[in-house]
C-alpha cells in the first residue's frame, strides 16, 4: 500500500471509534482493522474481560475475522491498523498471518513489542517480514490515558 497519511488517519479514526466502544464496555480501549486492497474487511476491539481470554486483543480478533472472511490464514496483501502499538503476542500473530503492514497510532512504552526491542517483523531468521509504521495520533493515546485515569480514580 502506498503511503497516504490522510487515508491512514481516516482508518486510525475508525479504529479509535472501536477503542472508544471498548472503553464503554470496561475493556482496555484498543481498536483494530484489517484492510485488504484498501477496504476494511474486519474490525475488532479488546474483549479480554468479557471473554475471560488473555488472547482476546483487538489485533488477534481482527486477524481471526479477516482470515475467516478471506477463507485463508495467510493474510498477504493485508494491513493491520491498530490504535496502540502491538504487544509481542500480537506482533508475532501478524508474522504468523503473513500480514503485509502494521500501522499504529500510539506507542506503548511498557508493553509494545517495538518499544521493548522485539523487532520480529524485521528478523532475517523468520520466514516472513513486514513493515510497521507509527502514525503519531495523539487521540489514540488520550483515550487510553483517560481510561486508566478513570479506573484509578
Amino acid at each position: 500500500m502506498k503511503k497516504n497519511v490522510a487515508l491512514e488517519q481516516k482508518y486510525l479514526n475508525t479504529a479509535l471509534k472501536l477503542a472508544q466502544k471498548a472503553a464503554s464496555k470496561n475493556e482496555v480501549p484498543v481498536g483494530a482493522l484489517v484492510l485488504y486492497q484498501d477496504k476494511v474487511i474486519s474490525r475488532a476491539y479488546n474483549l479480554r474481560e468479557k471473554k475471560h481470554d488473555p488472547t482476546a486483543h483487538a489485533e488477534i480478533l481482527a486477524l481471526r475475522s479477516a482470515a475467516r472472511k478471506l477463507k485463508s490464514w495467510r493474510l498477504t496483501d493485508c494491513t493491520l491498523v491498530v490504535t496502540l502499538e502491538p504487544c509481542p503476542m500480537c506482533l508475532a500473530a501478524c508474522q504468523q498471518a503473513r500480514i503485509t503492514k502494521v500501522i499504529y497510532g500510539a506507542q506503548d512504552l511498557k508493553g509494545g513489542a517495538l518499544s521493548l526491542g522485539y523487532r520480529l517483523h524485521e528478523d532475517s531468521k523468520t520466514n516472513h517480514r513486514f513493515s510497521v509504521e507509527w502514525v503519531n495520533m495523539p487521540e489514540c493515546g488520550k483515550v487510553l490515558s483517560g481510561f486508566f485515569r478513570n479506573r484509578r480514580a
